[in-house]
Parts: C-alpha cells; structure tokens; sequence
C-alpha cells in the first residue's frame, strides 16, 4: 500500500492506494474522507471513473490532494491515466505536466 500524506492547519491527510478494491483513499486524522476508484484496462491502464469526499471534509482541497496522490502514484507504477471521471479530468487540465502520460477518452477531450 503506497500512501503519501500532507500536513495544513486542517490536520493530517494520507492517500492510501487499495489495489484491491480498485481506488485510492484519503483519510483525515484516521478517518477515510473520499476515494478515487478506477477500472484497470486489459492494457493495464486506470481509467478513473468517479472521486468523491464526505461533504463533512468539503473546502479543504482534499479532492485535490488525492487525485494529485492518485495520479502520480498511477505514473510512477507506470500506468496510463484515463480521466473518464470530471474530477479527474478538470485537475489534469489545470495540471499539464501530466499530459504524456494521459490517454483522453472521447468524451472527455
């Protein structure tokens, strides 16, 4: 399990990534506040399908540091990012570092 954790006046955030149920997780101070799941392409790419935080953790920008966690976890494992989830694909257009490692689907281009 790879985790990757920041630090703000807000507490303590950690991204777990669990292979096994297909997503990435951050948690607040032990407890999970949203996920990042994908679907793992026959070509092993992940395509990230939906992200979501509690509401209860909303305006903290923890949406933001788990798909960064996410998606840099997913190229460092060396994967192809399929960003079919809104989330996902309004942070790599902010972010275009990424762009070389993101395989656009259709409808999200």
């Amino acid at each position: 399990m790879t985790e990757q954790h920041r630090e703000d006046g807000a507490g303590t955030a950690r991204v777990r990534h669990d292979e096994a149920a297909r997503r990435f997780v951050i948690e607040t101070d032990g407890v999970d506040a949203g996920f990042a799941a994908y679907r793992e392409r026959a070509d092993g790419a992940f395509d990230f399908v939906h992200t979501e935080v509690d509401p209860a953790f909303s305006g903290r920008g923890l949406g933001g540091t788990l798909v960064e966690a996410a998606l840099t976890r997913s190229r460092e494992l060396g994967r192809t990012i399929v960003p079919h989830c809104p989330f996902v694909a309004a942070w790599l257009r902010r972010h275009p570092g990424f762009v070389a490692d993101v395989d656009w689907p259709d409808d999200a281009a």
